[in-house]
């Protein structure tokens, strides 16, 4: 890297403190979860969230795209959506000059920069699939035509916790396409008091913005330039190995996996550590940051078996498991 491009890029990476500052305007605590879902952004991927309604999962989403002055457009998912109403359809159009009629592609709201996937579990299985060749390929297919996604793209798919009532799991496939699942957790009794004292009154934040859509495509790149050791890539591969029956060994695993992660989580665990250094402000990779990312990128990508579920046994628990046991 040139001294001038090094120069330019420790100017981007010295904002990105300010973006977390301009989203903690609005956004009281989740630190950490808004450090995750930057991440993603970085690594150029999508996040799912989950937690129990109420805890600001939309807002944050809206108040990141705002500060990065990114398209933004949110999808409610309901059990009578249709894949249409996410990609688009074609509708009747009529030359006035000629009178004569054609079809034209309608864009729907996945043409955006951020889209948020809203209750992404309350629609279908058939309508979540619809978002699959988006997520990994950039493009929309209609019609035999392709339609390439503005970029930088991110979804960024919320959900409430599976138990509630009108849900449906999502597919594996379609689990395994985001980039990180991200829990939130209830607010602290401090930070619960100060979102009472601060959403209550007549007054609102106003954001500034900090990062433009090139300047992030430019930090995309830069994430994939960040130096990782061969000895942390070697780490990061038998970590995530472990996580499956037959290869693994950890008894801890043999006893409640079903089954484990593909080579799909340890290009999601190299990348998403090489954002976290970024976003820290370093150009290498450190053992805090595979290990602080273990949770979110491993999490929906190990399943457990029936013995596991009737005793309590969580992914979370097993990822525990294993960053203990594997030096």
């Amino acid at each position: 890297m040139e001294s001038t491009d090094l120069t330019h890029y420790k100017a981007l990476v010295a904002r990105l403190p300010q973006l977390r500052n301009e989203i903690g305007k609005i956004i009281i605590g989740q630190q950490e979860v808004i450090s995750e879902v930057l991440i993603s952004l970085l690594a150029g991927g999508h996040c799912l969230l989950e937690g129990v309604p109420g805890l600001a999962k939309t807002l944050m989403v809206k108040t990141m795209s705002d500060a990065l002055a990114m398209r933004f457009k949110r999808i409610q998912f309901t059990p009578d959506l249709m894949p249409g109403d996410i990609v688009g359809t074609e509708i009747l159009e009529e030359d006035h000059e000629t009178g004569k009629k054609f079809f034209q592609f309608n864009k729907g709201p996945i043409f955006a920069n951020v889209v948020l996937a809203d209750e992404i579990n309350r629609t279908p299985p058939k309508t979540q699939a619809a978002m699959l060749e988006a997520m990994q390929e950039y493009k929309v297919t209609y019609g035999g035509t392709d339609y390439a996604l503005p970029r930088p793209f991110l979804i960024i798919a919320t959900q409430n916790p599976i138990e509630q009532a009108g849900t449906y799991p999502l597919p594996e496939a379609q689990l395994d396409r985001f980039l990180l699942y991200i829990k939130l957790s209830y607010p602290s009794e401090n930070e619960e008091l100060t979102v009472l004292k601060s959403t209550t009154g007549t007054g609102r934040p106003t954001l500034q913005t900090i990062l433009s859509d090139d300047d992030i495509l430019e930090l995309q790149n830069l994430t994939r330039q960040v130096h990782i050791s061969d000895e942390l890539i070697s780490y990061i591969n038998r970590l995530v190995r472990a996580t499956r029956p037959q290869d693994t060994p950890s008894a801890f695993v043999k006893q409640w996996c079903e089954w484990g992660a593909g080579p799909r989580a340890g290009q999601a665990l190299v990348l998403c550590s090489k954002a976290r250094a970024v976003l820290n402000g370093r150009f290498s990779v450190i053992p805090d940051d595979i290990q602080m990312l273990a949770y979110p990128v491993l999490r929906h990508r190990v399943a457990l078996n029936f013995r596991a579920d009737a005793e309590g046994i969580t992914t979370d628990r097993v990822i525990k498991e294993l960053l203990a046991s594997i030096k």
